[in-house]
């Protein structure tokens, strides 16, 4: 699924690099060997301190912006990691996601802010669930932060389509999309996914019954 994922993202045409950061522990070691197979950058930190880990995985690489995505996304459309990149350089923003509120199904969040707006966060918060959601802190201090987010503009029903891997149905889900559809289309997008599912409403029961646990 990594794998898939990065060479999805590797379609993004407003960033620079791709870094996986994950953690130091020793089952993750597939993780660094699959880095360094497919040539991307792959830094190890800490397991529960997430934030700390993003922060020095984007000061190693000297990034100025982070683009943040979950590992547990192999279906994340490029095109829409670029609209949110897109938004926060029109500038007047800390912050800019797709997530507040999401518009966007369950699989295609993307949130964008400087490697500075982290670094304070880090300072300013020791909380565990804040140091375990990354950008938690900064959505949820409006009065320190300006947030923008990006919507969809999609039909309601889209933002409860579950795109992501968190349980085995989910895992089904996402494996009978690639198996219909990357034969014929490697580069599939969201649209193409659209199309599926209005042939295949069926599809989406697979895992509706899923739900997304609050982080607090």
């Amino acid at each position: 699924m990594l794998e898939l994922m990065i060479e999805r993202l590797r379609r993004v045409k407003k960033a620079d690099a791709i870094i996986v950061a994950t953690t130091v522990d020793p089952s993750c070691d597939p993780i660094e060997e699959l880095s360094k197979r497919l040539g991307v950058i792959c830094f190890r930190g800490s397991e529960e301190d997430v934030l700390d880990r993003v922060l020095q995985a984007a000061n190693r690489a000297k990034a100025d912006l982070i683009v943040e995505t979950t590992a547990d996304c192999p279906l994340i459309d490029p095109d829409v990691v670029d609209r949110v990149i897109e938004d926060f350089l029109m500038g007047g923003a800390d912050y800019v996601a797709n997530i507040l509120p999401a518009t966007w199904p369950n699989g295609m969040d993307v949130q964008v802010f400087p490697s500075a707006v982290l670094n304070r966060v880090a300072q300013l918060t020791n909380d565990p669930a804040d140091r375990e959601h990354v950008s938690l802190y900064i959505y949820e201090h409006p009065e320190t932060f300006r947030l923008r987010n990006v919507e969809s503009g999609l039909s309601s029903d889209v933002a409860d389509w579950r795109l992501t891997v968190d349980t085995l149905e989910d895992f089904d889900l996402v494996t009978y999309i690639y198996q219909a559809l990357y034969p014929k289309k490697p580069a599939f997008d969201l649209a193409d996914m659209a199309e599926l599912f209005r042939r295949r409403p069926d599809l989406l029961n697979l895992n509706r019954h899923i739900v997304r646990k609050p982080v607090r």
